[in-house]
């Protein structure tokens, strides 16, 4: 699935397309740079999957992770932009966030512990308000 969002709006917009492909135990890896659109994008899936367009939304950032409640079950936003070494995970709760439904940016630190069954979503900078994604299902 390709999407070419124009505008940050746009990129906004996709929120109710993807969010009913990710289910618990399938999370979502954000792949992009810096400044691509990860995070915009999972604020408006988080936004979105708890049924809240105003809900404040931080960055997981220095926490690493956040947690939400959903009316699918609990929600993990991992950024693992920090994480210095993949072990390092399992003190984030890991193993009981793979159970629920997760938003991951900067998965590809995840190193060995990247998910078999996941969706991708790769981010390309086009140029300076656009971007080409491509959304990837793993069985």
């Amino acid at each position: 699935m390709i999407f070419q969002p124009r505008r940050p709006e746009e990129t906004e917009l996709l929120a109710p397309q993807i969010a009913p492909r990710i289910i618990p135990g399938r999370p979502l890896c954000l792949y992009g740079d810096l400044g691509a659109g990860k995070s915009l994008l999972a604020r408006a899936l988080i936004r979105h999957l708890c049924g809240d367009p105003g809900l404040e939304v931080p960055s997981p950032t220095f926490t690493l992770v956040q947690y939400y409640e959903t009316a699918q079950g609990p929600l993990y936003h991992f950024d693992l932009y920090r994480l210095k070494d993949p072990d390092e995970i399992f003190n984030l709760g890991w193993d009981e966030a793979l159970n629920g439904i997760c938003l991951i940016e900067w998965p590809e630190r995840l190193g060995p512990y990247m998910p078999k069954r996941r969706l991708d979503l790769h981010i390309a900078i086009t140029g300076p308000d656009t971007r080409d994604m491509e959304l990837r299902e793993y069985p």
